[in-house]
């Protein structure tokens, strides 16, 4: 395979160096050299291109070939199908018939055993009805028996409550003393507060204004140059 490639590169090189023919795309080859390369290149191709061509020229054979083995495999898969189909109806109907027969023997053992079961749960449902009723009047008798009992309670509780407001209404009237006699301590003890302040501040007014007249003497002997000296005992006699 290397030797044709060697030689195709020849044959490119030899065309594109060879001489042109003037006013046309033409060029002029060495027609040896030409032929020599060609003769080379036919030599170098590989065997297995004239294998390929066998195979090319022998295609409409094989090809026949396999459309007849297609044909008889296609006929015998068509064949086989057929003898599957027939197989499985004749099971299918063998199949039927047995179910037919097992159905109709399940049928009949089905409705002995639906009179059974029926028979079984009417008695079933006579005793449950008993028990019901027997239950129903002992729920009931309770519950006439509970209802009177919650009666009585209410009626007792009734009056303990009516026992409870009596003693309520009792305390809130001492509560309510008890409310207006501490508002009236209260007022009574603002009152002689109020009074003894009052008293204090009497007693203050008039200590101060005994010192502010002796500050006025005293301020009035300083004018006049006579001293302080009394000042003692004029605020002893005040």
């Amino acid at each position: 395979m290397y030797r044709v490639f060697e030689a195709l590169d020849e044959l490119v090189q030899t065309v594109e160096q060879a001489y042109g023919v003037p006013m046309t795309s033409n060029c002029m080859v060495p027609r040896n050299d030409m032929l020599a390369l060609l003769d080379d290149l036919r030599n170098a191709l590989p065997v297995e291109i004239d294998d390929a061509q066998d195979v090319l020229d022998q295609r409409d054979e094989i090809i026949r070939g396999a459309q007849d083995r297609a044909d008889e495999l296609v006929g015998n898969a068509e064949h086989e199908a057929h003898s599957m189909v027939t197989r499985a109806r004749e099971e299918s109907e063998a199949m039927v018939g047995d179910a037919e027969n097992r159905a109709h023997t399940t049928v009949a053992k089905a409705q002995d055993d639906a009179a059974r079961i029926v028979d079984d749960a009417r008695r079933q449902a006579d005793d449950t009805l008993g028990r019901a009723q027997a239950e129903a009047e002992r729920l009931v008798a309770s519950g006439n028996d509970q209802y009177q009992r919650s009666v009585d309670e209410g009626l007792a509780e009734q009056h303990r409550l009516v026992s409870d407001s009596e003693v309520v209404r009792r305390a809130n009237e001492e509560a309510h003393r008890i409310v207006d006699k501490a508002h009236a301590d209260s007022n009574h003890l603002r009152s002689e507060c109020d009074a003894f302040v009052e008293k204090k501040l009497s007693e203050f007014e008039e200590s101060l204004s005994a010192t502010l007249r002796q500050v006025s003497r005293d301020k009035a002997a300083l004018r006049r140059g006579a001293g302080v000296s009394g000042a003692g005992t004029g605020a002893g006699r005040e």
